[in-house]
């Protein structure tokens, strides 16, 4: 029997992703979400991506009950955790939401996860547990800084409750994978980043301002400490990211963790400032951008990226695609979803 693997916010845009790697690496996937930032088209993408009727149950991780439903139905041992709020600028205008929400879908899954004797546990955490970092590129050790938003916040407060909770129950073991910037689309265009209303996350708002669906890009700020003003990010392909779950998953189940909470970079190791990425994607794609310079915007550090070598090293992955190409699977998408 393949090892199965429960993925909450699955019809999300690295969940989605993630499920295909998963099912193309061997395992069994079983997708919940509340469609709260989604829809069933991802699920339907993954199901013909892969050529599997991959299961779907349609569940809101804060309420327990439909969760505990989930977990008599399917024998998985591993859960990686997508579900969450996710945008900077909301969590600073509603922060209770986000408490709410990105707080209570986590325990109540961990609490499960104890009740029902299930075992592994990957956590989608990100790099703005890292702040403003004092010193770059930030290392899994490099201190956390004081979260920049309620976002960031709920990030480090969930990493902290699965430290705390692989170290009080015997057989729980947990991994949080840290993000840095995730772009791109599977190169299928059947799968991608597809935010609802106004994107907070920059490669949308390129594509959308590129397909007419947003009159300009706005770029926040042009006057921090870097070379070209713009704030500096490490972006990777969501495909080479779904990767690095599936080396964590298998880190998990076959034992091979050291401690029974670890932590991984995930980026490429390189930084790009937004005003790259913005040549960039007109240069390979080759159009114009209407785009301008607008003034900074609440809770943005100015430049991150990872050293990535421990997830190198340990768990046997590394990010292979070029910007070019993610950029190019970003707009194939896009025109995909616009009928272009």
């Amino acid at each position: 029997m393949k090892e199965q693997v429960l993925v909450s916010g699955g019809a999300g845009y690295i969940g989605s992703h993630t499920a295909v790697a998963l099912i193309e690496a061997g395992y069994d996937v079983v997708i919940i979400d509340n469609f709260s930032n989604s829809d069933m088209g991802a699920v339907e993408g993954v199901r013909k991506i892969t050529g599997v009727e991959v299961p779907f149950e349609q569940v809101d991780c804060c309420d327990k009950e439909a969760l505990r439903a989930v977990f008599k139905k399917y024998p998985f041992k591993s859960v990686i955790h997508f579900a969450a709020y996710k945008a900077v600028g909301e969590s600073v205008a509603d922060p209770l939401k986000y408490y709410s929400n990105n707080l209570n879908s986590f325990v109540n899954i961990l609490e499960l996860m104890k009740e029902e004797g299930r075992n592994n546990v990957l956590f989608s955490s990100s790099a703005t547990v890292y702040g403003e970092p004092v010193e770059l590129p930030v290392t899994e050790q490099t201190p956390r800084q004081p979260a920049t938003s309620p976002y960031g916040n709920t990030k480090q407060m969930c990493e902290d409750i699965l430290r705390d909770t692989a170290a009080a129950y015997e057989g729980i073991k947990g991994i949080a994978l840290r993000y840095f910037n995730p772009i791109g689309a599977h190169p299928s265009a059947l799968i991608g980043e597809l935010p609802r209303g106004v994107p907070n996350n920059l490669v949308p708002f390129i594509t959308q301002t590129a397909a007419g669906v947003r009159e300009c890009l706005s770029i926040f700020g042009d006057d921090y400490n870097t070379p070209d003003g713009t704030c500096i990010r490490d972006y990777i392909d969501v495909v080479d990211l779904a990767g690095a779950h599936v080396a964590a998953i298998a880190r998990l189940v076959e034992g091979k963790n050291k401690e029974s909470y670890e932590i991984f970079n995930v980026g490429t190791g390189n930084g790009t400032s937004v005003m790259e990425l913005v040549t960039a994607f007109e240069r390979v794609n080759e159009l114009k951008l209407n785009y301008k310079i607008v003034g900074r915007r609440s809770g943005d550090v100015e430049s991150v990226w990872a050293d990535t070598a421990l997830a190198n090293d340990e768990l046997g992955w590394k990010a292979v695609r070029s910007t070019d190409e993610t950029l190019q699977s970003a707009w194939a998408w896009e025109k995909k979803v616009r009928g272009l």
